[in-house]
């Protein structure tokens, strides 16, 4: 049944292959302008929902889409928490050569963990976090990646979707792709979409998580194989990681064939996770560039 359905999107795209020679048309991606907007980002404080600094990061990305791409729609909406708590939220939806039906999906979540509930501290667990890897460092692709696109037009319709909730609670995940997995723009039917979560380690590796290797083992092979032939088979590895519920699994609910790129392993033993430590000088921009630079050749040898 995945061979059947994975068809559509196999034909669709062969007419480029990783090492045809077609990544020559790629501009230039910039890890560290990437770097640069997570610092940016990190510098509005906080940017859990209801937060000064969540308010502060929605206006500026606003902003700087609004400035580049050709549509940009943000999606608000309310959540009520487990605890009866009302979320205002908001998904940002950028769009780029709408009028193509060929086209990519690019998301990451951009709101931060409000509690460090991950701390061996007992007295620092309901600090929130900076975020800078798990909320800026996708972004920070993402919005750079908007930079790419407006200066070199893609050959393929390309929308970058930034949700919000991801990262409130155990109780309250993925609250931003939810919503817009039930409420799609009519008709809609990328290729296929690619989750950038936690990119921004200073030493970085990629393995492939399972969620993505069961519902879109297609579009694991060409993210991966494009890695290898841009030289960078050892940050994305074929080794696996196990099942990571993040932003990509509603999506593939809703048939679009997504996959999660993510380093699940930030600190020793991925110890910087959800704690105080997930701070700018806990990231780089290796990870950035490298995400950047595959994802830029995917785009412009036409997906």
């Amino acid at each position: 049944m995945v061979a059947a359905v994975a068809l559509p999107l196999i034909l669709a795209c062969a007419g480029q292959q990783p090492g045809d020679g077609a990544n020559a048309n790629a501009p230039e991606f910039s890890g560290d302008s990437a770097f640069a907007h997570v610092r940016t980002q990190v510098e509005f404080g906080p940017r859990y929902p209801g937060s000064p600094g969540h308010a502060a990061q929605l206006a500026w990305m606003d902003e700087y889409l609004r400035a580049r791409a050709d549509t940009v729609v943000l999606q608000q909406f309310t959540h009520e928490t487990v605890e009866g708590e009302t979320l205002a939220l908001t998904n940002v939806f950028a769009r780029f050569r709408p009028d193509l039906g060929t086209r990519v999906l690019l998301l990451a979540h951009w709101d931060t963990r409000p509690r460090a509930d991950n701390e061996m501290d007992a007295d620092l667990r309901n600090e929130p976090i900076d975020g800078a890897n798990d909320g800026a460092s996708g972004t920070a692709v993402l919005l750079e990646m908007a930079d790419v696109l407006f200066r070199h037009s893609p050959p393929i319709g390309v929308d970058l979707l930034f949700v919000d909730g991801e990262d409130w609670s155990a109780m309250d995940l993925l609250i931003g792709s939810e919503y817009f997995a039930a409420n799609l723009p009519a008709g809609y039917r990328p290729l296929y979409g690619i989750l950038l979560d936690m990119v921004g380690d200073a030493n970085p590796v990629y393995k492939v998580e399972q969620h993505s290797q069961d519902y879109a083992p297609e579009v694991v092979e060409r993210v991966w194989l494009q890695a290898e032939d841009l030289g960078l088979g050892g940050i994305f590895s074929r080794q696996r990681t196990g099942y990571i519920e993040d932003d990509h699994v509603p999506l593939n609910r809703a048939g679009i064939r997504t996959i999660d790129i993510i380093d699940f392993d930030y600190g020793p033993g991925n110890a910087y996770w959800h704690t105080t430590q997930d701070r700018i000088e806990n990231t780089s921009p290796k990870g950035l560039d490298a995400v950047g630079k595959v994802v830029t050749a995917l785009i412009y040898r036409g997906g």
